[in-house]
């Protein structure tokens, strides 16, 4: 079997990291199994890309695409073209992509119109809000897969409701938290960390990059200032997404507590998340890791698509307005971390899961 495996952004390096492992352990135990890694370029900073690469030992892309940044439609129709000249040139029987971005969506559509297979890890998971562009690359992605992994049976439910072939779906567990258990024995402080004068427990940590938060300057400073206020004495180590530092340009606010820092590597960042007091982000994937590592999590969205989080784990959903996200926070310093645990299957071994289902087909 060959694979063709679609990375473009981030999340996608963390998702598909014990994927590859995974193969390349059959493959060493004599399995006909092969892949082709293509990345598609959608995140080209070094600290976004390249650093993944290199830490989290996925071996260096056979092809990358380079289609780098644009509007939605630029670059959703910048990858489509690049890759159907790739998958013309390298044929192969399963083209496998992960999560929501627009690499997901493009290299599917294109699979299916070259009549390739597709299968789709972390399919199923739904926010229900529209007006994100993640939305509509899951469900348009969803509603051409072959073949479905699911971190969770509540998102195997939704495949249901879509009119997915039940025995095409399979609950398997969660990639992303294969890769943190693969790697907790080597994540390791930032070179900041003795600098703010960090210790575990004394600091936040702040990720904001969805256009609801950061895409209006005034109301992304408004915010700051309001968690800037919240934390008491604590430092807030804030690890600033391209697109936030855009829209802030050179303002030259001060905040008492907040640290301004590029983005993290994973290694560093899973340190900061381990070691920390609280996390306030609007990120998706960082509520998983909170709920595996038993920190506090506070969502500034409105929706989630990871439920589970918030049922099982340590997330707590607030809204975009400071107001709630006080409040929660209040209620946390008085009543400490609420009681919670980890999702099924969220045992990091939904990798081997995967290609064991594959091979099976």
């Amino acid at each position: 079997m060959k694979i063709t495996i679609i990375a473009g952004a981030r999340p996608n390096f963390i998702k598909i990291a014990p994927i590859i492992k995974a193969i390349e352990k059959k493959q060493s135990e004599g399995v006909s199994l092969s892949y082709r890694l293509v990345h598609t370029g959608q995140h080209y900073d070094k600290n976004l890309s390249d650093t993944f690469f290199e830490e989290l030992n996925i071996p260096f892309p056979n092809a990358n695409l380079e289609v780098k940044s644009g509007s939605q439609a630029e670059q959703t129709a910048a990858i489509m073209i690049a890759f159907e000249k790739e998958l013309h040139n390298h044929p192969c029987d399963l083209v496998l992509v992960v999560g929501d971005v627009n690499s997901t969506m493009a290299c599917a559509i294109v699979a299916k119109k070259m009549n390739v297979k597709v299968t789709h890890v972390e399919a199923g998971i739904r926010s229900g809000d529209m007006t994100m562009p993640e939305e509509i690359n899951r469900i348009v992605t969803d509603s051409i897969t072959d073949y479905f992994f699911t971190t969770s049976t509540w998102a195997s439910k939704n495949l249901l409701k879509y009119g997915a072939e039940p025995s095409a779906i399979h609950f398997v567990g969660n990639v992303m938290i294969d890769t943190l258990y693969q790697n907790l024995s080597r994540i390791s402080p930032p070179n900041f960390w003795s600098d703010f004068g960090l210790v575990t427990g004394n600091y936040i940590v702040l990720t904001l990059h969805r256009p609801s938060n950061v895409d209006e300057e005034k109301s992304l400073i408004e915010l700051l200032h309001g968690i800037d206020k919240l934390v008491g004495d604590k430092k807030i180590i804030f690890p600033v997404h391209p697109r936030t530092k855009a829209i802030l340009g050179e303002t030259d606010v001060q905040f008492k507590n907040i640290a301004f820092v590029e983005p993290q590597g994973y290694l560093n960042f899973m340190y900061l998340i381990k070691n920390s007091f609280a996390v306030i982000t609007d990120s998706g994937g960082i509520s998983e890791e909170t709920t595996v590592l038993g920190i506090p999590c506070f969502t500034m969205r409105t929706t989630t698509e990871r439920p589970e989080t918030i049922s099982v784990g340590t997330n707590h959903l607030v809204g975009t307005s400071i107001k709630n996200l006080e409040k929660a926070y209040q209620t946390f310093l008085e009543n400490g971390l609420k009681a919670s645990g980890i999702p099924e299957l969220w045992d990091g071994k939904a990798s081997e899961r995967i290609i064991d289902v594959l091979l099976k087909m």
